[in-house]
């Protein structure tokens, strides 16, 4: 009878620790959903153009955080708040406007955001390797948007992949060697698919083309458009 109550107390424990750690594992995968979310492609793509190429030398820092602030505002701030006004007034928490059926809406406030963000660019004369990183960017919005009719794709991973193919990209176009930063990328990718698994949000399938999509896509705009 004592061995019966000791095993008892330890399945018990045992429950217990899994529950905690599984609880633990979610809010990890939460927390990395939010700080990669795919808003911040844009900015880490003009981040690593400044960081790589000699253009820092030929503008001003000024020059630098206007450019900044304005895709920060219109890729960022501007979709985030409205995204977030809608599921408020729908009544909906962020794992039910994750459903495929719900994306649209989000797409396209974040497609108008980013064409806004874009024409401004335009509008203003910032060179075009500049305004290629909110191109490509909205080529990714619109492919994931057309996908997402038939298939729910991960936008997280298409963000990160996006990452990726800019990185490349801009590796042939201002000839350094991107290989420590890129297998950096990747190991970030595989944790942000991982978090979306675990989320449940998607399939390793959504995740694996959703990263080639971002990085392919990304890659071409950059390249030849």
């Amino acid at each position: 009878m004592e061995t019966e109550v000791i095993n008892a107390q330890e399945v018990a424990v045992a429950e217990e620790s899994n529950g905690r750690g599984v609880r633990l594992m979610l809010y990890v995968a939460r927390a990395v959903s939010l700080v990669f979310t795919p808003f911040y492609l844009p900015l880490v793509g003009l981040a690593a153009l400044f960081l790589f190429s000699y253009i820092r030398y030929f503008m001003r820092w000024q020059y630098i955080l206007l450019v900044f602030f304005i895709v920060w505002l219109f890729t960022v701030v501007l979709p985030l708040l409205t995204i977030r006004y809608y599921r408020k007034f729908l009544g909906w928490t962020r794992a039910e406007i994750g459903r495929k059926e719900r994306r649209m809406v989000p797409y396209i406030i974040s497609i108008v955001s980013y064409f806004m963000c874009y024409h401004l660019m335009n509008m203003l004369g910032l060179p075009h390797f500049l305004s290629s990183i909110i191109l490509a960017s909205l080529a990714i919005q619109v492919l994931f948007a057309i996908v997402n009719i038939w298939w729910k794709i991960s936008t997280h991973s298409g963000a990160i992949g996006g990452v990726a193919g800019a990185l490349t990209a801009f590796s042939f176009l201002f000839h350094f060697n991107p290989v420590w930063w890129l297998c950096l990328i990747i190991l970030l990718a595989g944790i942000v698919g991982t978090s979306r698994m675990i989320l449940r949000q998607h399939t390793l399938s959504q995740v694996v083309c959703g990263f080639l999509l971002g990085f392919f896509c990304t890659f071409f705009v950059i390249i030849f458009i």
